[in-house]
């Protein structure tokens, strides 16, 4: 019996939709044995295709990684030798390795970049576009914003509190286009900053541009859309507001709003010298939710749609121009952080519980919960996609980690079919490792773009850069 089951056949069909690795139809299905596993198939896949140096690569089966060998999935899905299994082959990603940290004076909440592919570059008209200048944007615990460039220099940083700035920590900052920036903090305001490069004569600038108020609790989240000159912000006050980036449609500021902030930064505004900022109110303000707004974003391809995630465990989809609650799902823990998956329709959501619920936000939708990840070992408070991959995403936790995933990559629990992660970053202040807990080391925040890498900030004080991509195509000699 052992002799037969170690000698036992299963034909594949090998197939690929990435360029330069597609296999000849004449040697495409094979008979190979069922105790193959991913290193024997990767071998297998380079001696087909002539490689004089090997390629790392994945397989997958009915869109599923293959994690154990063929023999296993065959068990595990009641299929017997006989079966062809149609058997998709890619490039391996490669481990995010570390590129650089850049260290701050406090904790860092939130990063963003301006890349040639960053969404405030791609709404930018070409005049205002700057190639081949890459900056990343931090938001500091110490209530300061600063622009870096990609060899560790800060370029300009935002004014104090006594000129302009914000009076407390700041919790969120995103570039709107190359020359403005908004962000968002514990002092209840959002604020759009005008930023100008350096130039040969004269420095960098970052200056206050319009002071937004209505909030009356922290503001920890924003999204932004260039296009149609609108902001959105998540709060602690339950509300979700909508905003405008042009002074000219903001209405005026209530009086309340004011009264309110006057009274929280008044010793802070006795400090410097007097600056005049453009203060407006919102354009509405969304309420539906019974606990902290957590994460707040734009539907991928309608801004008159926006998802907004609570501590009530609620994640909510609003009409925008109705300023209207249109759709709910409760889950089942409180929601920390939001990124939709626009290729497969799902909005993904970082619990308080240390996993991600992947939703369906559409009306249509019979599920509730599409999928969950697990790895994370305490709250997950930041989601990026991966700019490469429709499958793919990352998420940083408290438990001092981001981890990298692809939708595709599964195991079977006691709960059922659960996401893996492909990745664990550790903070390269400890050298790389993690801690259960993340004391020292929680991640704030994260982003992913497809020519900076993985961005990541946290309680470590530190922006942190690490990069990974795909195997190398074919060598040719």
């Amino acid at each position: 019996m052992e002799t037969e089951q170690s000698t036992s056949q299963v034909r594949v069909r090998l197939s690929t939709s990435q360029a330069g690795i597609v296999l000849p139809e004449t040697i495409s299905s094979l008979l190979v044995k069922t105790d193959l596993r991913r290193y024997e198939l990767s071998g297998l896949v380079n001696t087909l295709l002539g490689n004089e140096r090997a390629i790392p690569f994945d397989f997958l089966i009915n869109g599923s990684f293959l994690r154990g060998s063929l023999d296993d999935y065959l068990t595990q899905h009641a299929l017997s030798s006989e079966t062809t299994l149609k058997v998709e082959f890619v490039r391996a990603a490669i481990p995010p390795a570390h590129l650089a940290s850049f260290k701050h004076d406090d904790w860092v909440s939130s990063v963003d970049v301006l890349s040639p592919m960053s969404p405030a570059q791609r709404w930018s008209s070409p005049n205002e576009r700057l190639p081949g200048h890459e900056r990343i944007l931090s938001a500091s615990y110490d209530g300061l914003l600063r622009i870096w460039n990609m060899s560790s220099q800060v370029t300009v940083t935002s004014p104090s509190a006594g000129n302009g700035g914000h009076l407390s920590s700041v919790k969120a900052a995103k570039f709107v286009s190359p020359s403005q920036v908004a962000s968002s903090g514990t002092d209840r305001t959002v604020r759009l900053w005008k930023y100008r490069e350096a130039s040969d004569d004269s420095p960098a600038v970052m200056s206050p541009q319009i002071e937004l108020h209505s909030h009356k609790a922290s503001v920890d989240s924003i999204a932004v859309h260039q296009p149609s000159s609108r902001i959105l912000s998540a709060s602690a006050d339950h509300t979700v507001c909508l905003w405008s980036t042009r002074k000219s449609d903001a209405p005026a500021v209530p009086e309340s709003s004011l009264s309110a902030h006057s009274s929280l930064g008044a010793k802070r505004r006795k400090v410097g010298p007097a600056v005049s900022t453009a203060q407006r109110g919102c354009l509405s303000i969304l309420k539906s939710h019974t606990a902290p707004v957590s994460s707040v974003i734009f539907a991928p391809n309608d801004s008159t749609v926006a998802y907004s995630a609570s501590w009530d465990h609620g994640l909510k989809t609003w009409d925008l121009p109705a300023s209207t609650s249109i759709d709910t799902r409760s889950t089942s823990h409180a929601l920390l952080s939001l990124v939709a998956i626009p290729d497969l329709n799902l909005v993904a959501a970082g619990t308080s519980a240390r996993h991600i619920t992947l939703v369906d936000p559409r009306a249509s939708a019979t599920k509730i919960v599409a999928m969950t990840l697990r790895g994370h070992t305490n709250a997950v408070v930041s989601l990026a996609i991966d700019p490469n991959n429709a499958y793919g995403l990352a998420s940083g936790s408290h438990d001092g980690t981001c981890r990298v995933w692809d939708l595709r990559s599964t195991k079977t629990d006691k709960d059922g079919q659960v996401g893996q992660s492909m990745y664990t970053i550790g903070r390269e202040s400890i050298g790389g490792a993690s801690r259960t807990s993340g004391d020292g080391v929680k991640v704030f925040g994260v982003l992913w773009d497809p020519d900076i890498g993985i961005v990541s900030a946290g309680e470590d004080k530190s922006v942190q850069i690490n990069r990974g991509q795909c195997a190398d195509p074919v060598a040719t000699s």
